[in-house]
């Protein structure tokens, strides 16, 4: 098949199936979102991209920003930042804080929200809360050539609104003496860097380092290191989708990442990244009709790590 064929085809996968789950609605500058809007993009290491629907709308990325603050922090501290941070998956809630308790303030892994918390908390140890934000968006803008990337103003804000679970956590975890800032100039960069607003064409561009061993294909620039991308790949495939992680990656068998606005990341290694919307989600906060198309992608296109 060439790839207007398979692009048909999981267009065809998908159309019964839009509008369906529930958006984020407590956060409340996601309720509004349509739930019947559908974006598809798959970035090739040749520089080509494949689109479907709503590609070029933007979306509040939320959790997926936690794969490129992963990707600076090893860039940064390297192995350090297991010392404060676990590699295994929760089976909890994205926003749980039952096992913060059991485990004396350290988080089961990055990719859930105390993780990413503490991750943050590394980074803004290293530059500051807005200067972080400032290189970040620097790096995806440049991943993506597109320099228009920005923080939702609307979002950060509702998501600081709504925030007491994720300050609860980081009020918890400093009490362990796992947070070494403020806890609310940590947030203030949290939220932000969650609220940040791409396209499924700009993210999966911006992601294509993470399938060819964190060097981009494009521009040639080495991103993090080899040993660092197989290291976040692994992360993403064991604990990308909070407790909907198993099933994710029984069905879909690739690296990846859901975030509450709807969106998913997936990575194919050496062939290319792929980035869905669709806001509708499962009970776990994945895209529902999302993961229809991803699972659609893979059987049509065999990409699999576990061939």
């Amino acid at each position: 098949m060439n790839w207007d064929e398979i692009i048909a085809v999981i267009e065809a996968a998908v159309a019964p199936h839009r509008g369906e789950g529930h958006v984020a609605d407590y956060i409340p500058a996601l309720a509004a979102v349509d739930p019947m809007k559908f974006g598809f993009a798959v970035a090739l290491g040749n520089g080509d991209t494949h689109c479907l629907g709503d590609a070029d709308e933007r979306f509040s990325i939320q959790s997926i920003s936690k794969v490129f603050t992963l990707s600076m922090a090893l860039r940064k501290v390297g192995d350090a930042l297991w010392d404060r941070v676990g590699r295994e998956p929760s089976g909890s809630a994205f926003n749980s804080i039952v096992q913060l308790e059991h485990e004396h303030g350290i988080p089961r892994n990055p990719l859930i929200n105390a993780g990413a918390i503490v991750v943050t908390d590394h980074l803004v140890d290293q530059v500051g809360s807005g200067p972080m934000i400032t290189e970040l968006l620097r790096r995806l803008r440049v991943l993506s050539g597109d320099d228009t990337i920005d923080v939702d103003q609307v979002v950060a804000a509702s998501e600081s609104r709504a925030g007491a679970r994720n300050r609860a956590m980081a009020h918890f975890m400093q009490s362990f003496g796992n947070l070494r800032n403020p806890v609310e100039d940590t947030l203030a960069a949290y939220f932000s860097h969650c609220a940040i607003a791409m396209t499924c064409r700009q993210l999966a561009r911006a992601a294509l380092f993470l399938a060819f061993d964190g060097r981009d294909p494009i521009s040639g620039e080495q991103m993090v290191t080899s040993q660092a991308c197989r290291r976040i790949n692994a992360v993403m495939i064991s604990c990308g989708h909070y407790d909907n992680s198993g099933d994710f990656t029984y069905r879909i068998g690739l690296p990846g990442k859901s975030g509450v606005g709807g969106g998913v990341l997936v990575v194919a290694p050496r062939y290319g990244a792929v980035a869905v919307w669709s806001p509708g989600l499962n009970k776990a906060g994945t895209s529902m009709v999302g993961g229809i198309a991803l699972e659609s992608l893979v059987k049509i296109t065999g990409w699999s790590v576990f061939v």
